[in-house]
């Protein structure tokens, strides 16, 4: 790939003005990011647009065409999780020490990003090397519940053939991820003088009976689901709040339960499994109980099968660019696959940065690798776009 030349000086300073701009999530307000973004994309060729669905909270999307062939598509977030205390140096300025670019965002997920934006101006700038349409899907949202991708997939956009999602993999590919559900469960009891309990029935105690039961479920029935690349399916407890005052025995406990999916599983069978637990529950400890209501998370579980071209071109670019272990791997937790897939899209995850730093203090990208993320996303694209005379 001799004729295309990624510009290291420019990615720098791109990525210095996204981490720049605070799309910390809460609240997110990534707008701003989703201008900057066109802007670059807008100088290279891309026809641009928007999608919000709700003030401020912006998609970018960016669109060249260029003859006939498959549609393939660039994907990352334009969020971040919130900086948070404990950094070494402003989260939001870039730093570079040692051979890494330090700031929030620098691999999840606006390295990829800039890594993706730098790919798209290699592609626009030698359309005679391929023939199709390229796009860039910038979402807002994705570390919270993915409202972005999901108001994407909503709109009804045209299909597309190949997608590549960029998040921290350590350039390394990512062919399925986990999903989850996240049931809120009201354990109902009755209330009373906490001087005379006897008289009421107390919802944390019941609670404690469907915590048992919980834990006995995923340890007998759910982590049995295992998956060769995302490993096994899993459920837990991860909040739980009750009573209302110190002197009243409580009449409802709330509980919060994480479910991890693993690709395969069905997502309507899964919540009525979580419902004959409930049930279940009701008939042997006597414990009332019930969902009200569903918690946003990013999605379900998928998977892109090994053997798909995309998988296989992006195991050789991987390599090619210094990936000695290109995968595929699977992903614990979720991403905007998921949402890609439902267009269609036979799709992998890769990116520069590991998941190890994400979401911490100190988060850094290696600039080798960032600067390779570029070359592996133009390797992808070119494979899935061939020129109509090498077609």
């Amino acid at each position: 790939m001799s004729s295309y030349q990624a510009d290291s000086v420019r990615m720098k300073r791109d990525l210095t003005a996204l981490v720049a701009i605070n799309t910390e999530n809460p609240p997110g307000h990534e707008r701003e990011a989703a201008e900057c973004v066109a802007g670059w994309l807008r100088e290279a060729g891309f026809d641009l647009s928007f999608s919000e669905y709700a003030p401020g909270r912006t998609n970018v999307i960016a669109l060249l065409k260029n003859g006939d062939g498959p549609c393939f598509a660039f994907n990352t977030h334009l969020d971040t999780v919130p900086a948070g205390t404990g950094w070494s140096s402003d989260p939001f300025t870039l730093t570079e020490r040692e051979g890494r670019l330090y700031g929030r965002g620098a691999c999840d997920a606006k390295g990829p990003l800039v890594a993706m934006v730098e790919a798209l101006r290699m592609l626009a700038a030698t359309r005679h090397s391929w023939s199709g349409t390229l796009m860039g899907v910038f979402t807002a949202d994705e570390e919270v519940a993915s409202e972005g991708a999901k108001f994407y997939v909503r709109d009804q956009p045209p299909a597309i053939d190949f997608a590549v999602i960029g998040e921290p993999t350590s350039n390394a590919t990512f062919s399925a991820h986990k999903g989850s559900l996240r049931p809120r469960v009201r354990v109902k009891g009755v209330t009373a003088h906490s001087g005379t309990p006897e008289l009421g029935i107390n919802a944390i105690y019941q609670s404690a009976k469907l915590l048992g039961l919980i834990e006995e479920a995923h340890h007998q029935q759910v982590r049995c689901r295992c998956h060769a690349l995302v490993g096994n399916a899993s459920l837990t407890v991860t909040r739980i709040h009750g009573g209302h005052a110190d002197n009243v025995v409580p009449d409802n406990c709330e509980l919060l339960l994480d479910r991890r999916m693993v690709p395969g599983e069905d997502e309507a069978e899964v919540k009525a499994e979580l419902q004959q637990l409930l049930d279940h529950a009701r008939e042997q400890s006597g414990v009332e109980a019930e969902i009200i209501a569903w918690q946003p998370t990013t999605g379900g579980a998928t998977e892109t099968d090994s053997n798909e071209a995309i998988v296989q071109h992006s195991l050789a670019a991987c390599r090619r660019h210094g990936q000695p272990e290109p995968g595929p791997f699977g992903f614990q937790g979720g991403c905007d696959l998921v949402h890609f897939r439902t267009l269609g899209a036979k799709g992998v995850v890769v990116g520069p940065g590991a998941l190890a730093v994400a979401h911490k203090p100190d988060e850094f990208v290696p600039v080798e690798e960032f600067i390779a993320a570029a070359y592996i996303y133009l390797d992808i694209a070119l494979a899935m776009l061939p020129a109509e005379a090498h077609a």
